[in-house]
């Protein structure tokens, strides 16, 4: 698969470097070209000229690449909304890497 987009939280940043993930979170800083989001920790999002990312407290889902530093540099962001179950996303995660030959293979 050439377009395996992971989806990970914050703690599985590290093992995605300079590789393409999604990722959800709710927004809790946006600030100039950047926002924060709180995906299971504190994430750095670079934001493309077209974000949706516009609303503090709603759920983003962010498909882009992780930096060296773990932020990531957003290639498209969708915005759910502030009414979204968290813990439902944060079980696709843990499903995503517990049963990972599903879903991306593991380099």
């Amino acid at each position: 698969m050439s377009d395996q987009t992971p989806r990970v939280n914050a703690s599985y940043l590290s093992n995605f470097t300079t590789q393409t993930v999604r990722i959800a979170g709710k927004v809790i800083e946006i600030q100039g070209g950047s926002a924060t989001i709180d995906a299971q920790g504190t994430v750095v999002i670079h934001l493309d000229g077209d974000t949706n990312i516009k609303t503090v407290g709603n759920v983003v889902e962010v498909i882009g690449r992780v930096n060296n530093d773990q932020s990531i540099k957003e290639f498209v962001s969708s915005d759910f909304g502030p009414n979204v179950e968290l813990s439902a996303i944060e079980a696709v995660v843990q499903a995503t890497h517990t049963y990972r030959e599903l879903f991306y293979d593991p380099k």
